[in-house]
């Protein structure tokens, strides 16, 4: 008889085979992500840290996951039992009060349910009609959209909308923020090189 842990297990070693194969190996950082996966499939089997408290995704976030134009992957994701929950990168007063309308998991890192020294690989998103301000961080960073949409700013720059499929990238350092608007979006998160969070640094919302 397989048990409830059992079959999570196995379900998570299926995503990380789904988010390796999404990943594009012409971008450096999604390479190295795509083999840190890869390399880790037998640990998402044996030695995942699964949530015994799971916490189900709000419906705004499951709504665009079920769309036509959300990535496959997505189903997996709506399956598994997640422990999803702001994210702690920081303890700055600010911070956790721009942040209870995230919805995070650390899949492979420091802290993640398989862990990992070299990169930071989990799934992020935001509630509709939300905004995230302006943030720096010495790790390099991309997102990829999964479902949903989102606008993302990166330096001076206006806000661009990005969908499902398309990328949001921010070299080590480079101020960054983003927002939603009538939907949630889904996404999956690399951080490379410095994955640390002791110099993350967030400033508040921009003023345009």
């Amino acid at each position: 008889m397989v048990g409830p842990t059992q079959v999570c297990n196995v379900t998570l070693a299926a995503l990380f085979e789904g988010l390796s194969d999404l990943l594009c190996a012409d971008y450096p950082i999604e390479r190295n992500a795509q083999a840190e996966l890869r390399a880790e499939l037998p640990a998402a089997n044996t030695r995942a840290r699964l949530p015994r408290d799971p916490v189900s995704l709000p419906s705004p976030f499951l709504e665009v996951m079920n769309r036509d134009d959300a990535h496959p992957v997505c189903h997996l994701i709506s399956e598994l039992p997640f422990h999803w929950a702001p994210p702690q990168t920081s303890s700055d007063p600010l911070y956790q009060e721009h942040s209870h309308f995230k919805a995070h998991v650390e899949l492979l890192g420091p802290a993640g349910l398989v862990a990992s020294s070299k990169v930071r690989i989990g799934l992020y998103g935001m509630m509709p009609h939300c905004e995230y301000g302006i943030r720096t961080h010495p790790a390099e960073e991309t997102y990829l959209m999964l479902a949903g949409s989102a606008f993302w700013k990166r330096r001076d720059a206006p806000y661009q909308q990005r969908f499902a499929g398309q990328r949001s990238y921010h070299p080590s350092m480079m101020p960054h923020a983003s927002r939603t608007g009538d939907d949630a979006f889904m996404s999956i998160y690399i951080w490379d090189g410095d994955i640390a969070t002791d110099q993350y640094t967030y400033f508040g919302l921009p003023e345009d």
